[in-house]
C-alpha cells in the first residue's frame, strides 16, 4: 500500500541508494563499531552523490526531488548503517533553514555548495541546560557594529566535527521574540569543539558540542530578520526533523524485520526453522505488520509534504509511530534471538542502540503526543507546512 505514493523516479532512486549503500558502507560497519571515530570519507562520499541537495531546487544545483525522494535515501541509508542515515538526515535538516530563511545572496553563496557535496550544513540549537525547551536557552549574541559576537555552547549537534556551516540560533533579547539564528562558518576564530566523545550507538555519527568565545561573524550572516529564531528553529524541527528522524527510525526497523527474518530461517530447533514455531511466527508477524504501519505513516506524511498539503501533525504522528514501533520490534527480534541477539556478530544489538538514538531529537514522544492532542483539542496555533511557504513567498528577507 505505501508504494502506492511511489513514482518509478522513486524506485529508481531507491535502487541506487540501495546499491551504493550495500556496496560502500557495509564494509566500513565493523570499523566504524569498532572505534567509534568520526566517519569523514563515507559521509564526503554520500554528500558527492548529491543527497545532500535533495529537495534543493534545481536552480541551485540541487535535485529538486522533494521529501518523499529525501525519506527513500535516509531509509536506505539507515537500513545498512544509522550512523551514516543520521549524518544525511542531519545536514539536510541544516539545508532547511537555508531554504526558508536565506536571503537570496545567502541562498546562491551556500545552496550550490550543499547540492554538489562541497559543503556539509547543520543546525545548533540546543543549549546544554535548556534541552528541548527551546525558548529556555541562555546562549547570547550581540550586535557590534558590522558585527555579531557570539558566546555559549550548543550540545548534540549532528554532523558537529564534520560540518562546514553551523546554523546556530540565539538570544538577541528576552522572550519568544528573543531569538535570532545565524550562519557560522566552522573555522571562524572563537569557535572550538571538544574532542568527540563515543555514544551508545550510532558510532561514526559526530553529534557534539560547539563552543563560541567572543566569535564574531559578519552582520550578513544573520538569517532571517532579528527575533526570528525561534521560527527557523521551530520550522525546522517540524518540516525536516522528523520526517528525517522517521526515515532513519524506519531504515532501522527494516534491518530488524530482515535479520529476524534471516535468523528464524537458518536456525533450527526441533528438526525445524526457528520460525516454524508458533510464538516465533507470531512474533515475526507482530514486526512486519510494524513496518508496513510505520512505512506507510512516513510515506504518507512525505507526500502530503511534498504536495502543499497542511500536514504538521501527520509529521509528528510519523515520528511517533516510527520510533516507538521500531523499538517494540527491536525488543520482540532480541526475544527472537534470545541469547544469540547478545553476540557482536549479529547487528541486532547495533540496531537497538541506533534506534535508541532517534527518540528524542526533534521531540520525544511524549512531546509528539502533546502536540497531537493540541491539534485534536483545537489548540495547535496554526501549521508550518502550510503557512511558511505562503509566508516566504510574499517577500524576500532583506540583505543586511
Amino acid at each position: 500500500m505505501s508504494d502506492a505514493y511511489l513514482e518509478e523516479r522513486h524506485h529508481q532512486l531507491r535502487q541506487q541508494v540501495r546499491a551504493f549503500a550495500e556496496s560502500k558502507i557495509a564494509p566500513r560497519i565493523p570499523d566504524m563499531e569498532h572505534t567509534g571515530a568520526v566517519e569523514t570519507e563515507l559521509v564526503k562520499a554520500i554528500a558527492q552523490q548529491g543527497w545532500i541537495g535533495v529537495t534543493i531546487d534545481e536552480v541551485y544545483g540541487g535535485m529538486g526531488a522533494g521529501h518523499l525522494a529525501k525519506t527513500l535515501v535516509i531509509e536506505e541509508l539507515s537500513r545498512i548503517s544509522g550512523a551514516m542515515g543520521a549524518a544525511v538526515q542531519a545536514s539536510q535538516l541544516g539545508v532547511a533553514k537555508i531554504i526558508h530563511f536565506g536571503s537570496d545572496r545567502q541562498k546562491h553563496q551556500w545552496l550550490p555548495k550543499v547540492a554538489d557535496g562541497a559543503v556539509l550544513p547543520t543546525i545548533a540549537v540546543t543549549d546544554p541546560e535548556a534541552g528541548s525547551h527551546v525558548l529556555g536557552m541562555q546562549m547570547t549574541v550581540r550586535r557590534d557594529g558590522r558585527h555579531y559576537v557570539l558566546n555559549g555552547t550548543k550540545v548534540y549537534v549532528g554532523n558537529s566535527h564534520i560540518g562546514h556551516l553551523h546554523g546556530v540560533v540565539a538570544r538577541t533579547g528576552d522572550g519568544s521574540q528573543g531569538l535570532t539564528a545565524f550562519l557560522v562558518e566552522a573555522d571562524r576564530p572563537g569557535l572550538t569543539l571538544p574532542p568527540h566523545g563515543k555514544g551508545l550507538g550510532l558510532h561514526g555519527f559526530s553529534f557534539g558540542e560547539l563552543r563560541f568565545a567572543d566569535c564574531r561573524i559578519p552582520a550578513g550572516n544573520r538569517l532571517g530578520r532579528e527575533g526570528q529564531g525561534r521560527d527557523v528553529a521551530y520550522s525546522s524541527s517540524v518540516l525536516y526533523g522528523r520526517p528525517n528522524l522517521t526515515a532513519v527510525a524506519l531504515g532501522i526497523h527494516q534491518a530488524i524485520l530482515e535479520q529476524t527474518t534471516a535468523f528464524a530461517g537458518e536456525r533450527v530447533r526441533y528438526g525445524s526453522p526457528l520460525h516454524d514455531l508458533p510464538n516465533i511466527k507470531i512474533k515475526i508477524g507482530q514486526i512486519q505488520s510494524r513496518v508496513m504501519t510505520a512505512r506507510l505513516t512516513a510515506y504518507h506524511a512525505a507526500h502530503l509534504l511534498d504536495e502543499g498539503m497542511p500536514c504538521d501533525a501527520e509529521l509528528m504522528n510519523a515520528k511517533l509511530i516510527n520510533v516507538e514501533l521500531a523499538l517494540d520490534s527491536a525488543r520482540a527480534a532480541m526475544e527472537i534471538h534470545a541469547a544469540a541477539g547478545l553476540l557482536s556478530d549479529i547487528p541486532l544489538g547495533r540496531y537497538l542502540r541506533d534506534a535508541h538514538h532517534i527518540f528524542a531529537p526533534a521531540g520525544t514522544s511524549d512531546i509528539q503526543l502533546l502536540r497531537l492532542a493540541e491539534f485534536a483539542l483545537g489548540q495547535n496555533k496554526g501549521q508550518w507546512s502550510q503557512r511558511l511557504p505562503t509566508a516566504l513567498s510574499r517577500t524576500s528577507i532583506p540583505l543586511t
